[in-house]
């Protein structure tokens, strides 16, 4: 009887051991998303990297303006225009870069473990296919957006000490640059800017992105680039038409009837943070569900694609 028993206890302790973990979606899609950025080191490297490089340019620059200054001083509209197109040619450098990441990162994100044959391993995991694309969906979706956000607000701060600094007893009024930016204003509009635009307005690119990225045999970048090019391409050749050229074109640079600014739109983008500008959209709407049909693909290949 003793031994009974104490065979059904070693036999429970052992199926104890060897049961799996159980992780909630939430916990497995936060892990998974931390995998990504400790796997990809660009998605934060690249951005730092481009703000060091425009502040170093921004000091030349700015030893340069001083003596201009000094032959030729300026009024302080001058000074305060001259300034404020240099904050935000850097965040427009920031968050460039960030969207030439996401692109990159979104075409190697399921091709690099099929490559590398990582993909046996990860698939032994308790995480679900839906959870790894989602989360490799998450970093050019967001991630990469809010990285963009606090590094260039970092860097027009670095920007507005470094313009003090160098600039002091040249003339310019250094109270006039503390007190002329708004940076409670400017990041608002900035953050809506990177969360809509770079965000929910390009998820159907980095959704197609990453369904070429399961499915491609070798060269994501030219079975991803090169579908729509040869679509525009008989487009004009048969109908003399370009509106698939014309679609893709908005979907990028955006127009005014889509909540985005263009060339043609006012300077002043406070006019975009009205929802009903943004959301009530029909192209918005159209690019995401096109966005979750390329993701349900995505999520397909990956589960029955083996490594290459």
């Amino acid at each position: 009887m003793n031994t009974q028993s104490n065979a059904m206890t070693e036999s429970s302790v052992q199926s104890q051991g060897t049961a799996p973990t159980a992780f909630s979606p939430a916990r497995a899609m936060y892990w998974s998303i931390r995998r990504e950025i400790w796997e990809n080191r660009a998605i934060y490297i690249a951005p730092l990297t481009a703000a060091a490089l425009f502040l170093f340019g921004f000091a030349i620059n700015l030893l340069a303006m001083r003596r201009h200054i000094a032959a030729s001083p300026l009024g302080p509209g001058q000074q305060h225009d001259l300034l404020n197109a240099r904050y935000e040619l850097s965040a427009a450098l920031i968050m460039g870069t960030a969207l030439i990441v996401g692109i990159f990162y979104s075409l190697d994100a399921l091709y690099g473990e099929r490559r590398d044959r990582s993909i046996l391993f990860w698939k032994s995991l308790p995480v679900s296919d839906l959870i790894t694309v989602l989360s490799k969906l998450t970093i050019p979706l967001l991630i990469l957006p809010l990285l963009s956000f606090a590094i260039s607000l970092v860097t027009q701060f670095l920007m507005l000490v470094l313009s003090s600094i160098i600039l002091a007893g040249s003339g310019v009024d250094i109270v006039a640059l503390w007190t002329g930016v708004s940076f409670f204003r400017v990041s608002i509009v900035l953050l809506y800017h990177l969360l809509t635009v770079h965000g929910l307005y390009y998820a159907p690119i980095y959704g197609w992105l990453l369904m070429v990225s399961a499915w491609a045999p070798r060269a994501p970048f030219i079975w991803a680039f090169l579908p729509p090019f040869v679509v525009a391409v008989v487009e004009k050749v048969s109908f003399n038409t370009s509106h698939f050229l014309m679609l893709l074109q908005e979907r990028l640079v955006g127009s005014q009837g889509d909540g985005m600014a263009t060339h043609n739109a006012p300077q002043d983008f406070t006019a975009s943070l009205i929802p009903h500008h943004f959301f009530g959209a029909p192209g918005l709407w159209t690019g995401l569900v096109l966005a979750a049909l390329f993701l349900f693909v995505a999520v397909r290949l990956r589960r029955y694609r083996g490594p290459i």
